[in-house]
């Protein structure tokens, strides 16, 4: 019996961890999405990032719908629901590219979003909660690492098929009329189909696949029983200071980890790198984050304490910032790949320090905190503006502040009560 419950766990586990893969292999497509979308339907910075935003503000839309679905459904219908929403999503890319109409590739993307932000918020809860407590942390931690590990592949495939030969084309559309303009936009529009199909299919097969697994059942009503006794003279989850100060830090943690993965093959281009070299550089950030995340789980508790490490990491994320904006070429590209470093674990650091002490209002807490990945929708438009008005280079300015402010949420916000 020990043996088959070990097996049973162990299987869970791994179901989990291909839903993590998934994340990342969706959410880093953005990346790629970009300069991709920015050619094929002729759009300016601020215009391109509103793949980041369409994208990225559905957590904020489904945050507590996501609750109340997994709520009606339980998690693992609610699991299978958000892998069927997001083959949905995909599969508006079609006509979207058909079409090349921009507003439908954004409409996919809220899409893939909305069954992502479902498929998160059964997903993070559960593999919390699915063994025992004291080997949480060692759970998020291999979740995390798939989802790195698969937004350093994703960028990869998806670039060596929709960006093949993009500099040439760049050249020759300059000097074509309106209409074999249009024809060649068509075929490049055209490169997405295929992949975003087969992604649909996976997807609609995880989701059949999920339906004759046994996933073990988690009772979250009684983890709340646990902690019910706690803040009997609280009457709303804002009368936490540790909880809005780290909804707002991690508002423009996802923020900045977005520009630093999303901007940074559109800036290569800026300073004249070709694309077929650019088209990598998301990876390059994933690969760092992948590497802060293993010396996450190498460092923290045991050297570290999670709020020194997330202080460090902001220091971090503000030196690299500056090194960027002042250096030339690839020696800045690469501070902005480093990024991922500073950034891999804010979010494991900032979530326990958000919710310690909430007792009952922590799931509406974990929905408030859920709802501030919207950072990765708003930020980059900011940053899309900025460098449309000054250059790319300088509209980095923007995440200086940022981890300035993350820095205080580390010293002394998240003492706050």
């Amino acid at each position: 019996m020990e043996t088959k419950s070990k097996q049973g766990y162990g299987f869970a586990v791994g179901i989990i961890g291909i839903f993590f893969f998934i994340f990342g292999f969706v959410t880093w497509l953005n990346g790629i999405l970009i300069p991709y979308l920015k050619i094929a339907c002729e759009l300016n910075n601020f215009e391109s990032y509103f793949v980041a935003f369409a994208f990225y503000i559905s957590y904020f839309v489904m945050a507590i719908p996501s609750s109340w679905v997994l709520k009606k459904t339980g998690f693992k219908k609610g699991m299978a629901v958000g892998l069927l929403v997001m083959a949905l999503g995909a599969l508006i890319f079609v006509p979207a590219a058909m079409t090349r109409t921009y507003g439908l590739f954004l409409t996919g993307l809220f899409v893939l979003g909305t069954g992502l932000a479902i498929l998160q918020t059964a997903s993070n809860p559960y593999i919390t909660i699915l063994g025992p407590a004291e080997s949480a942390a060692k759970r998020i931690s291999i979740m995390g690492i798939c989802n790195k590990i698969a937004g350093v592949l994703s960028p990869l495939i998806l670039g060596a098929i929709v960006l093949k030969d993009s500099d040439k084309l760049i050249e020759q559309i300059k000097l074509m009329d309106i209409t074999q303009k249009a024809i060649e936009l068509d075929l490049l529009a055209s490169r997405v189909i295929v992949p975003y199909i087969i992604m649909a299919c996976v997807l609609i097969g995880l989701a059949a696949l999920l339906k004759y697994t046994s996933l073990p059942d988690v009772d979250t009503d009684k983890e709340d029983e646990v902690v019910a006794a706690a803040n009997v003279n609280k009457t709303n989850v804002f009368q936490f200071p540790q909880l809005t100060l780290g909804v707002f830090a991690l508002f423009l943690y996802v923020g900045v980890e977005v520009i630093a993965g999303d901007t940074i093959i559109s800036y290569g281009k800026s300073l004249g790198i070709p694309l077929s070299e650019a088209k990598i550089f998301t990876s390059y950030t994933l690969i760092a984050m992948v590497i802060g995340y293993i010396l996450g789980i190498i460092l923290i508790p045991k050297y570290l304490k999670q709020e020194k490490a997330l202080a460090i990491s902001a220091v971090l994320g503000v030196i690299f910032s500056i090194c960027a904006i002042f250096t030339q070429g690839f020696t800045s590209v690469f501070f902005i790949a480093i990024l991922g470093l500073a950034n891999a674990i804010m979010w494991p650091a900032i979530w326990p320090l958000a919710i310690n002490g909430l007792g009952r209002f922590t799931k509406i807490g974990s929905s408030l905190l859920i709802m501030a990945i919207a950072g990765g929708a708003v930020l980059p438009l900011v940053y899309g503006k900025f460098a449309d008005i000054f250059t790319s280079q300088n509209a980095y300015w923007i995440m200086a502040p940022c981890y300035l402010i993350i820095l205080f949420y580390a010293v002394k916000g998240h003492k706050l009560r």
